[in-house]
């Protein structure tokens, strides 16, 4: 179960404004970064989003010494990372919050497995939201039965290799 997850963002504070109203939860600051929020979605898992700005990065401590922030001056804009996501919202509220704040959005067959939604945070980092319409087909889709029969099918498939 993951339980929380840390995004960039070039506004953090509409960012978590943003995420708040799709989860229909709250934010806050956090206090260990300045200029950093904490979507709280105040659900029975503890889920929460902390947004932070864009170019902050985790450094590993030393010794004893916990992880801290730095700050990269030229950050890239996009991340192999991403999130998929269970929101109380419709898919029409995803589209109308996402064609208000002008960001990319896109409803996705994920290869026949399970529908989503592309939700492009500031267009420039991807969250997969999946409204209770297709959260369901996701468990489904994820559930170890149907993952084992997945297994087995893609142990005859050969793998692809990409260079860039």
């Amino acid at each position: 179960m993951i339980h929380h997850i840390s995004i960039p963002a070039q506004n953090p504070h509409h960012v978590a404004l943003v995420l708040a109203e799709l989860f229909q939860g709250k934010i806050m600051p956090f206090p260990p970064l300045e200029d950093a929020y904490v979507v709280l979605a105040k659900d029975d898992y503890g889920t929460l989003i902390e947004i932070y700005p864009m170019g902050s990065e985790i450094m590993p401590g030393h010794g004893i010494d916990e992880a801290s922030f730095c700050r990269n001056a030229h950050p890239y804009r996009f991340s192999a990372v991403h999130a998929a996501i269970s929101v109380p919202v419709s898919q029409a509220d995803i589209e109308a919050i996402a064609q208000r704040e002008g960001w990319r959005v896109l409803a996705c067959d994920r290869d026949g497995l399970f529908h989503l939604i592309e939700f492009w945070v500031e267009n420039h980092l991807m969250l997969e939201l999946l409204p209770p319409t297709m959260a369901e087909g996701y468990l489904q889709a994820m559930a170890p039965a149907s993952l084992d029969r997945l297994l087995a099918q893609m142990a005859t498939v050969p793998v692809r290799v990409s260079s860039f």
